[in-house]
């Protein structure tokens, strides 16, 4: 699982790539795919899991097309971007 932050651009691409949140331990299983619990934007899945609450993102992460996956620690700090076009 790569959880580095990286100085992703900040296009509206990046935002508007597709992603899910799924369950930390059914994030890196083989059926993954089969265990989303939301899936849109990716901007949508950071506004939606900022407002899960901690104990429930504490066990979840963001899995953006391309196989990244960010961490709750990651997502906290995607959502205070300035360009967050939440």
């Amino acid at each position: 699982m790569n959880t580095t932050i990286r100085a992703e651009t900040a296009d509206t691409a990046f935002w508007q790539d597709h992603a899910t949140i799924l369950r930390r331990e059914a994030a890196d299983g083989v059926f993954h795919g089969f265990a989303s619990l939301h899936s849109g934007s990716f901007a949508d899945m950071v506004l939606l899991f900022t407002r899960l609450s901690d104990s429930d993102r504490a066990g979840m992460v963001i899995e953006k097309s391309g196989d990244r996956q960010y961490s709750p620690l990651e997502i906290a700090a995607l959502a205070r971007r300035s360009d967050f076009p939440a």
